[in-house]
């Protein structure tokens, strides 16, 4: 190889290095991809009130908890919208208003 070819291709090698390295560390540098967050209701915090009766204490206890996010009690056979709210709390209560579960939806 001659000495120009050398001198030309020297300086090509060198910004080939130092552009490969420049992106390993610009990868290296960014954060993880941000885990997928939905809003949540937090009915998986509630299993210690299934089987509990839904007074009226408790069901205000459990507004206050949730501050401004929506709450519905739902007996059997109770119409319901469809509509599909993650943040919503639903509290499943049989006849007797005894809690069955807690959903979010």
């Amino acid at each position: 190889m001659s000495s120009t070819a050398k001198t030309c291709l020297a300086p090509a090698l060198l910004v080939a290095a130092l552009s490969a390295c420049s992106s390993a560390q610009t990868e290296a540098a960014l954060p993880p991809p941000a885990a997928a967050t939905e809003p949540t209701c937090g009915a998986d915090q509630l299993g210690g009130y299934v089987g509990s009766t839904a007074t009226e204490e408790l069901v205000a206890k459990l507004r206050a908890w949730r501050g401004e996010h929506p709450i519905r009690i739902l007996k059997p056979d109770s119409m319901a919208t469809m509509d599909y709210r993650p943040d919503r709390l639903n509290i499943d209560v049989d006849a007797d208003g005894t809690i069955k579960g807690f959903r979010c939806t």
